[in-house]
């Protein structure tokens, strides 16, 4: 019994049964617990930027031209607008069959907007594709750093990184500290994990102590629809994914058990970045690309989100009686491919990209967005998780695309012949002791090969 309640997930699970229950019956007490999660999620932000920028760095450094480099990051852009614009339609089409908003009649002009303004203070605003160019370049990487801005996070991690290429074998001692950095932070991330069943505690007693289960129920249906859509989107879209990938969907989300209820504690799949890296990593895929597309699959793949958004969209324009033709759906989905690809993991954010992309179109009433305040915090648990899986089976898939996994060990890990707990010995001494694993030396097309 001990041993079963020592595992990392099942302590998540009792935190968001506890604190639901303490939200449910002593509601005045459960919402004061919100900075539990809160502080979880600021641990995780306080390493994430680091995590992300030396990865990035370490996997484009360690290619050994840039030829790879290309090979991985095109194709991983084409599987991302491929998955992305796929769960939009898929959201569009759900939500027109079983129509959550129609019959609602809401007035636009009786609604609460003050809450939506509290609600996006972030500022959500219309960005054309000039403002978003020049957003992708920083300030100065400290000022990026600070900000978590992952995007231009990005953009200087990937220059440094085929900066350091291109110098060879002087920028081995960077290279080398780089790695001795992240295996550190790494090791502070497992300190704060240990902290997950508080943060889900805290987060879900908030969260049922806040909107209580009555506007749950009042929204059922739409909550109900995205929920089946977000399954169905895993079962069929991804299985399909990971069978053409050569392994068991099934047996990789127990894998990752762990991660996903952590994220459904606490509704962020940032949350969960840097040990589900260190798993991928574990289960044979190779490192460089691990480090490349996990953290761009963050921005350029939310496929949970890409989901609420059209949905959450089209909800609104049926409660509030607003025409839509064919057209004006079509430009909807078109808008949220540009829009829906700020996202940044956090909790929160796909409320305020749905907010910027309907002020932009001028069409549906932003104002019919408080219709979602009740629900949006119980939705963000099927968007974290649906984003985490697509990501994470997107990376397993990229690397079987450009032939930088080890089947063998994807095989016996997900098999259960490998113990996860043993992930540390993949940064125990230098890349020789690390290549202990099996290393990846596979091949992309010309001869080009990834080292792990």
């Amino acid at each position: 019994m001990r041993r079963f309640f020592g595992k990392l997930y099942v302590q998540v699970l009792v935190g968001v049964f506890a604190g639901a229950a303490l939200g449910f019956f002593v509601p005045h007490i459960g919402s004061d617990f919100k900075p539990l999660g809160d502080i979880f999620i600021k641990l995780i932000k306080m390493v994430f930027a680091p995590i992300i920028f030396a990865t990035v760095v370490l996997g484009i450094a360690r290619m050994e031209n840039m030829k790879e480099l290309g090979r991985v990051g095109v194709r991983a852009l084409i599987y991302f607008e491929i998955l992305s614009t796929f769960a939009l339609a898929l959201g569009l089409v759900v939500v027109n069959i079983v129509g959550p908003g129609q019959g609602m009649n809401i007035d636009p002009a009786q609604l609460d907007t003050k809450a939506i303004a509290s609600y996006t203070a972030a500022g959500a605003k219309s960005e054309g594709f000039v403002d978003f160019l020049m957003h992708l370049v920083p300030t100065s990487i400290v000022d990026a750093l600070a900000r978590n801005d992952i995007l231009q996070i990005l953009v200087f991690a990937t220059m440094f990184g085929v900066a350091l290429s291109h110098i060879g074998p002087r920028a081995r001692p960077v290279v080398d500290f780089l790695d001795s950095f992240t295996h550190g932070v790494f090791s502070v991330v497992g300190m704060i994990m240990r902290l997950a069943p508080l943060a889900a505690f805290g987060a879900m007693a908030f969260t049922v102590g806040k909107y209580g289960l009555g506007s749950v129920v009042s929204l059922g249906k739409l909550m109900g629809t995205m929920y089946i859509t977000c399954f169905l989107f895993v079962a069929i879209v991804l299985g399909v994914i990971a069978r053409l990938s050569g392994f068991s969907l099934w047996k990789f989300l127990k894998y990752i058990k762990d991660e996903l209820f952590t994220v459904l504690g606490t509704s962020s799949s940032e949350s969960v970045v840097p040990q589900l890296m260190r798993k991928l990593e574990h289960a044979g895929v190779s490192k460089p690309v691990v480090g490349l597309v996990v953290p761009a699959g963050l921005t350029f793949n939310p496929d949970g989100q890409c989901i609420y958004y059209t949905m959450a969209a089209i909800f609104i324009a049926q409660a509030t009686n607003t025409p839509l033709t064919m057209t004006d759906q079509l430009v909807v989905l078109g808008v949220l491919l540009l829009t829906s690809k700020g996202s940044a993991g956090v909790t929160g954010s796909g409320f305020i990209t749905l907010a910027a992309t309907l002020a932009s179109m001028g069409k549906i009433p932003v104002a019919g967005m408080v219709l979602l305040l009740g629900v949006d915090r119980f939705m963000s648990e099927a968007r974290a998780i649906t984003n985490t899986i697509g990501n994470a089976v997107g990376t397993i898939a990229i690397a079987r695309w450009v032939g930088a996994v080890d089947r063998d060990r994807l095989t016996q890990v997900l098999d259960g012949r490998s113990d996860p707990k043993d992930l540390d010995e993949l940064y125990e001494g230098d890349d020789e002791a690390a290549g202990k694993v099996q290393p990846i030396r596979a091949e992309l097309g010309g001869g080009v090969r990834i080292a792990a």
